[in-house]
């Protein structure tokens, strides 16, 4: 098996709300990737005492245990009891019904249980990639996000309208009933050559700036690694803004890439 991951944050004044990890057991049967883009709220009152790093760090510490230690639980059932065990850990100090609790975007994907089946699970616009044996490339995509109109998430106000509700969009917050709204699918395991995870930082080579396609993305990481892609992404974010181009909502985003090869 080989893997690469490379993570970068928005900016040296913040931390880096994207987590992710691969996996594996010591047989190499089987394993699990796992990648977070934490969601950053706006200045002020989120009811919690922690931050949204703390958050994502307990969701994937516990989606990489329970994806590893249950292949009796489904990865919803996993997404499930990891919003649980993470929401109980601050349930006391902290006001988890507030619209801004700390919470994060999922990419979840598991290999090698009974059934030998490549799981996967997609909830809100971080992007997964399923290549096949023969190069084909596979974009799972939770797109509930995209299809709002822009002049809905104008203003904090009016994306919390939609955040976690009928007809908005879905994240992994305090409420473990999110994860049956996650897109989720299963691929036989000899139809799999390779996965990887992209949060929306690092997708930003394909759907904001067009360098490529979804197939040119999984062959960049795989020809220079990770770390490139978010090199490319960068650059091309700083030559935007030299030429003056509006880049939705921020220039720079945190920024994680994860390739497992199967």
């Amino acid at each position: 098996m080989r893997i690469g991951l490379a993570t970068s944050p928005g900016g040296p004044e913040r931390s880096n709300e994207d987590w992710a990890a691969v996996a594996t057991p010591a047989s190499g049967q089987g394993g699990t990737l796992v990648a977070l883009d934490g969601v950053t709220p706006p200045e002020g009152d989120d009811g919690c005492v922690h931050s949204v790093a703390w958050f994502t760090a307990r969701l994937g510490g516990a989606l990489v245990e329970l994806s590893g230690s249950r292949p009796d639980l489904t990865l919803q059932d996993v997404l499930a009891a990891a919003i649980r065990r993470t929401a109980d850990t601050h349930r006391t100090t902290c006001d988890l019904s507030h619209v801004r609790t700390p919470q994060a975007t999922v990419v979840l994907a598991r290999w090698g249980g009974p059934a030998d089946d490549v799981e996967h699970l997609v909830l809100c616009d971080s992007t997964l990639l399923i290549e096949s044996p023969d190069g084909t490339v596979r974009a799972v995509l939770d797109d509930r996000l995209d299809r709002l109109p822009r002049e809905a998430l104008r203003t904090h106000a009016a994306a919390d309208a939609l955040r976690n509700s009928e007809g908005g969009f879905f994240t992994a917050a305090a409420d473990p009933g999110v994860a049956a709204r996650a897109v989720t699918g299963r691929t036989p395991r000899t139809a799999v050559r390779s996965v990887a995870a992209l949060t929306d930082g690092a997708s930003r080579w394909v759907d904001m700036f067009t360098q490529g396609d979804w197939s040119d993305c999984l062959a960049l990481l795989r020809a220079e690694g990770a770390e490139a892609l978010i090199g490319r992404v960068r650059a091309l974010e700083v030559s935007a803004q030299e030429r003056t181009e509006v880049i939705r909502w921020k220039l720079h985003d945190d920024a994680t890439a994860v390739f497992a090869e199967l």
